[in-house]
């Protein structure tokens, strides 16, 4: 058949999988014979799976479903129509108004067929092909994915990531990380992959389908494999997110979580991921854009935010919205976002306190579940985009905008504009336009906030303002929030979520050779918290949790690291329920080490304590003669003899066990946990 053909009438069996043949003839102006040559056809290439329909009308005997290769045909087609279209609408222009008719050509222009308001492709099969879909997907291999894929995908299913169509095969990938463009010169500044293990990559191919699942094992999505390949991660740390350093949140995730092989091919969408909180708060763009339809907005400002809402940041938004003539989109990231941050639950629920401060008639607010990357100027382009998608026409780009801090030489990761002059480079190429993020500042003699750059008599005033880090430590030591700095309702939340130090759970994490001293201290130390009572002690020793947690693993890398995320996970436990974790494992490797930090940081603090007893002396020590037997060969992969072990240089405290007591070294730890406030002095 030819493609428009083919075009309708994948269609017209993916809207109406069980209508009969004859009716299908009809709406296509085909003979019914035809249309039985195209179907035996479709099915023979593998774009249509037939199956018996049971009922009581024998024209209907059959049932019809698009396979995943055939969804991915009917997009194709999709695209190829909507592009003649827009020609002939070119042409037809030109002829009538002797001009053209102002379209970008499609390799200039990342959304070239829409506007703000209008529907945007989803990558949804219709839900009667969905049903089958699963059931086919039974028998498919089946990936399961990571929290950070599970976001991706979401975002492509629903058009949030438009104009992609499922995760970039090579020479996309390769296209974006050096150009910020796909292969066909789409902008596009963020590699969106499917990172998959050795073992799981040996097992597909090229042209085979997947069933991607999460972390339930619900079958969320097909993947129609076109390709694997291994990825110069470093070339992409150093392009995409300035440098190859492991300070970078996200290139600490590429190198020490992402795996080794990445997965393009083309998405069939089964079913969004369920999300159990804020649902009504939670919207597809294209939910987005008939909202803004049925409200007639036309210009749409979007702030985007990873922190609770403070005073400044309301006069900011107002301040947007009027200088854009906008309505205003509160448009908060609920997926992934820096380690450290407030907890999605607890921000949402400061914007619940606060969006009634806000014009109803012209203020909407709505949840992103995007994996942030905190790559600056290349995010703040990204998140342009998916703004773009939602319907919006302009958006709130910040100082420093997705930036992750400081590098290894405590320098910013990035240029406090370097975002704002990448943006504004492309904005027209993005249809959506840029607001500039004021740095606002409080003026006591005025009570009011205003943009720092406009203050003429700074001299003459005082100016007030509260950093975040200013924020956290008061939150922490329980001290006075003004009023003028943030909005009761949220500073009863932030305090509910972050009590004082002292009343809040903790890890102390030992690390050390074996032999260091460090179940020795660890013991101690429960014993003195214990004494002091108010909170519950949990010892998590090494030998303990592996005779009574990971029994069935070994001492390989994969299997030592495996049993330090077990502890981690307990502990983070014990410490998101306001109880103290004491861990003393021998943990070598300073991946592992910072990854069981990220998950307990999120609950409480964690304060690593490297005990930094000397080889010779551990040795020395040696009671089950376990190096002597290192040294003959006689244990494999020993810490310290035949495997090494990376040295913390950013721990909270070091501790030297020779020539000192026991009770003398915990006592230093207790004096460290009282001066960071998580213990209350006697």
């Amino acid at each position: 058949p030819d493609d428009d053909v083919l075009f309708r009438l994948l269609r017209q069996l993916d809207a109406a999988p069980g209508q009969s043949q004859r009716t299908t003839a009809q709406a296509l102006s085909i003979s019914l014979g035809r249309l039985n040559t195209i179907l035996r056809r479709l099915s023979d290439e593998g774009l249509l799976s037939i199956s018996d329909r049971a009922g009581p009308d024998k024209r209907a005997r059959f049932s019809y479903g698009l396979t995943p290769k055939g969804a991915a045909t009917k997009a194709r087609l999709a695209d190829q129509f909507l592009a003649r279209k827009r020609a002939e609408y070119h042409a037809l222009h030109a002829e009538l108004s002797g001009s053209g008719s102002g379209f970008l050509p499609p390799l200039n222009r990342t959304l070239p067929m829409n506007t703000n308001l209008t529907p945007i492709q989803e990558l949804y099969v219709s839900q009667d092909s969905a049903q089958k879909l699963k059931l086919d997907a039974g028998d498919l291999p089946s990936w399961d994915l990571t929290p950070r894929q599970i976001c991706d995908l979401e975002l492509l299913m629903n058009g949030g990531f438009s104009p992609l169509k499922g995760f970039l095969g090579e020479e996309d990938y390769t296209s974006v990380v050096e150009t910020m463009r796909l292969a066909d010169g789409t902008l596009w500044p963020m590699p969106i992959t499917l990172d998959v293990s050795e073992a799981f990559a040996a097992g597909v191919e090229a042209g085979q389908d997947i069933a991607l699942r999460d972390q339930e094992g619900v079958i969320l999505a097909i993947l129609s494999i076109s390709g694997a390949y291994r990825p110069n991660k470093s070339r992409e740390a150093e392009m995409v997110f300035g440098a190859d350093d492991l300070a970078h949140p996200a290139v600490n995730y590429l190198h020490n979580t992402a795996g080794p092989v990445y997965l393009g091919g083309a998405i069939t969408g089964i079913q969004q991921p369920t999300h159990y909180d804020f649902r009504a708060r939670r919207d597809t763009p294209n939910e987005m854009r008939a909202y803004f339809r049925k409200l007639g907005w036309r210009r749409i400002v979007a702030f985007q935010t990873r922190n609770p809402l403070h005073r400044a940041h309301q006069e900011l938004t107002f301040r947007a919205a009027r200088e854009a003539q906008a309505n205003l989109l509160l448009h908060p990231v609920v997926g992934m976002t820096k380690p450290g941050d407030v907890d999605h639950f607890t921000r949402v629920r400061c914007y619940e306190a606060v969006l009634d401060k806000y014009p109803q008639a012209t203020t909407s607010m709505s949840l992103l579940n995007l994996a942030m990357r905190m790559a600056g100027p290349r995010e703040a382009v990204w998140h342009g985009l998916i703004r773009a998608n939602h319907g919006c026409t302009h958006f709130i780009v910040g100082r420093d905008h997705a930036g992750p801090g400081k590098n290894s030489a405590g320098e910013d990761f990035y240029g406090p504009y370097d975002a704002q002059d990448l943006f504004r480079t492309h904005q027209e190429e993005m249809g959506i336009e840029m607001v500039d993020f004021k740095h606002m500042v409080y003026v006591q003699e005025r009570a009011q906030y205003e943009p720092s750059d406009e203050i003429t008599d700074k001299d003459d005033v005082t100016i007030l303002n509260i950093s975040g880090t200013e924020l956290r430590r008061r939150l922490r030591e329980g001290l006075e929030i003004p009023e003028w700095f943030s909005f009761p309702e949220v500073v009863k939340e932030l305090r509910r979520t972050s009590p004082p130090r002292s009343q809040q759970g903790f890890t102390v994490f030992f690390t050390g050779l074996s032999g260091s001293g460090k179940s020795t201290i660890a013991n101690a130390m429960m014993v003195k918290l214990m004494e002091m009572g108010g909170r519950p002690v949990t010892l998590l020793d090494g030998d303990i949790v592996r005779k009574n947690l990971s029994s069935e693993l070994g001492f390989s890398k994969e299997h030592r690291d495996l049993n330090i995320r077990r502890i981690g996970y307990v502990a983070s436990e014990i410490t998101k329920n306001g109880g103290i974790a004491i861990c003393a494992p021998i943990a070598p490797y300073t991946a592992t080490r910072r990854a069981v930090r990220e998950e307990i940081e999120q609950f409480g603090a964690f304060v690593e304590v490297h005990v930094a007893t000397a080889l010779e002396e551990c040795e020395r020590r040696d009671r089950k003669g376990l190096y002597k037997l290192a040294r003959e060969g006689k244990i494999k992969e020993f810490t310290g003899i035949s495997d090494p072990y990376e040295a913390p240089t950013n721990a909270e405290m070091v501790v030297d066990t020779e020539g000192y007591e026991v009770d003398n070294c915990a006592q230093q730890v207790l004096l460290k946990l009282e001066s960071m406030g998580l213990i209350s002095a006697k």
